[in-house]
């Protein structure tokens, strides 16, 4: 801007201000200022305090008073404000400074409703937090920091809308049409993100796993910590943190290793060749008797242990065992597995069943009456 224009800009809204105003005008304008403030942090403080003495068990309302006791020193301060020009004299409605005073109202006041709109979401977000929690799905619980952010989001858009019409001057019809062909152009150049938002969408709607279950997603075995809008949080076994994206996680096989009802062991023990028939039946035996009536069975009795002599391997003899532990806790199933293998161990070494290992044997025949390489004219021979 001119430095001249720029110099008369400011003398104009000086005479403006000041000229017309006596001080008591500025008095009682700096004078609302200071009781609508004060008001407010009033109100603020008598809210926390009834919030914090009430009972404990009535978390929603308490809930609310401390939504609206975040908001109500702004938006006192605003509506102060907004008396407080009222005392002063601003000029004739089409000037400059009675413009940019309402202008500064109105974004003001938009933003007072949208800050406390904005708190307030926390309200019904904790009844449905409290309805999810009195269900058996625990994927309910993720959706409810789901739908918080995205009715702020909501919040945020349309205080911005309403804004941008009070800035503009126009229609609110043709700011959203203008937003939509904007939107058309971002949404070709976001596909990914819309992708991986219909993909958290099939993931709320499939529940192929809950919050806290512990799942295997191409070779990343972890449990869930966080559902979101674009991506799903994984915190792997080994304490690092995987962020799969929704699209690729809706469209690949999920292994949710947090709803299967058993853990299946199959072992195979290899003994020696030498071994005879009856010491192969011996060890199958003493197989069958440590697995009798084991921990961990199956309840319903239908999945009982299972001994095979299964195998001639190349270097040993093979037996397959199967058994299934119940509940599927996996460090109980450990600790149990541990006392199999040494109640084998044990029990073979008593048997003197030898366990067999990689092994190799050469038998030499004897070639006589074959004709030495070095008579064979047809082959040179060399000599020392």
């Amino acid at each position: 801007m001119h430095p001249k224009i720029e110099s008369e800009t400011m003398d104009l809204i000086k005479t403006d201000l000041i000229v017309g105003n006596s001080i008591s005008n500025l008095i009682g304008f700096f004078v609302i200022l200071l009781i609508s403030w004060g008001s407010g942090t009033l109100l603020r403080y008598s809210l926390r305090i009834k919030g914090k003495r009430m009972d404990p068990s009535r978390r929603i309302r308490r809930k609310l008073y401390s939504s609206i006791a975040r908001s109500t020193v702004y938006v006192f301060v605003v509506i102060g404000l907004k008396i407080a020009f009222l005392a002063l004299h601003l000029g004739p409605e089409d000037g400059l400074v009675y413009k940019f005073v309402d202008t500064f109202l109105a974004l003001l006041f938009v933003s007072a409703i949208g800050l406390t709109a904005f708190n307030l979401v926390s309200v019904p977000m904790l009844y449905l937090h409290n309805l999810a929690s009195k269900t058996d799905s625990k994927l309910d619980d993720m959706l409810v920091p789901v739908l918080r952010k995205s009715l702020r989001l909501t919040i945020v858009l349309f205080s911005i809308v309403q804004m941008a019409q009070i800035l503009s001057n126009k229609p609110i019809s043709s700011i959203i049409a203008g937003l939509g062909i904007g939107g058309l152009a971002v949404a070709l150049a976001a596909q990914d993100t819309i992708k991986n938002f219909f993909g958290s969408l099939i993931i709320f709607s499939d529940k192929p796993f809950e919050f806290g279950e512990r799942i295997n997603y191409e070779g990343h075995d972890g449990t869930i910590e966080e559902v979101g809008l674009r991506s799903t949080r994984l915190r792997r076994l080994d304490g690092h943190q995987v962020t799969i994206p929704n699209g690729e996680l809706a469209n690949k096989s999920i292994h949710n290793i947090g709803r299967r009802p058993f853990i299946r062991r199959v072992l195979k023990i290899s003994i020696t060749y030498d071994t005879s028939p009856e010491k192969v039946k011996e060890g199958k035996e003493i197989l069958e008797s440590i697995l009798k009536d084991h921990e961990g069975m199956d309840p319903n009795g239908e999945m009982l242990p299972r001994v095979y002599f299964s195998d001639f391997n190349d270097s040993s003899l093979g037996y397959l065992v199967l058994y299934w532990f119940f509940p599927p806790a996996y460090w109980d199933y450990m600790a149990f597995s541990e006392k199999v293998n040494l109640q084998i161990l044990e029990q073979f070494n008593q048997a003197n069943i030898d366990f067999a290992f990689p092994t190799q044997t050469v038998h030499l025949k004897s070639n006589e009456g074959l004709k030495s390489p070095s008579n064979d004219p047809k082959v040179p021979s060399f000599e020392a």
